[in-house]
């Protein structure tokens, strides 16, 4: 994870001005720590580096029938860590470095029975921004980019850290390829994921309040 997160932060600068004129630097802000952070907070993870998604704890149990929100503790807690960084909400789904034209987006809630696999359809970001989503909605994310084998491995290493409604994935699924050829992984997902959140450190950890 290191070298994806070096490699980010020399290849990506959002503060560095078209003109090529040098930005000025913020002793507050430097990507690579805001990210290596975010990812040694346990309720907190860097899920696509390449996507520049993020993803906070929701549960370790989960019911078909649950939303899949992010809740106000769920904001609030990411929100708190980012102000390290010279961040602050600006809107209910905006957390904002101002100084260095970055935001980080969670995207509205837009109906009950809204597809995981849609949470950022209609939620557009500018190429420095990052998404912030819950566990399922990274994990949708993941399998809609991906190939079978490489989606598997990165939703194992996401669900040691943070579980996923393995049911509700299941439940909106489609009829495409990339659905059809992920289908059968999913009981694979569901037996590691139970294994993990009846182990250290995962069963001890609480939904944030």
């Amino acid at each position: 994870m290191l070298w994806k997160l070096t490699r980010l932060s020399k290849a990506r600068n959002p503060n560095e001005p078209a003109d090529g004129t040098k930005p000025v630097q913020s002793a507050q802000f430097d990507l690579h720590d805001m990210l290596e952070t975010i990812d040694q907070d346990p309720y907190l993870a860097v899920v696509d580096i390449e996507r520049q998604i993020l993803s906070v704890f929701d549960d370790l149990r989960f019911d078909r029938s649950d939303a899949d929100i992010m809740a106000g503790p769920m904001r609030n807690h990411i929100s708190l860590k980012l102000s390290a960084f010279g961040f602050r909400q600006v809107s209910g789904h905006v957390i904002e470095n101002a100084h260095h034209d970055l935001r980080m987006i969670i995207p509205k809630f837009r109906a009950l029975g809204e597809s995981p696999f849609d949470a950022i359809r209609y939620t557009p970001r500018r190429p420095q921004d990052f998404y912030i989503l819950t566990p399922t909605q990274a994990a949708c994310q993941i399998i809609d980019t991906y190939s079978r084998e490489e989606a598997q491995d990165r939703i194992l290493t996401l669900i040691q850290k943070h579980p996923i409604n393995i049911y509700r994935i299941l439940d909106f699924m489609d009829r495409s390829d990339k659905h059809m050829a992920f289908r059968p992984v999913l009981g694979h997902l569901k037996f590691v994921q139970r294994k993990a959140i009846r182990s250290e450190p995962l069963c001890r950890r609480r939904a944030l309040r």
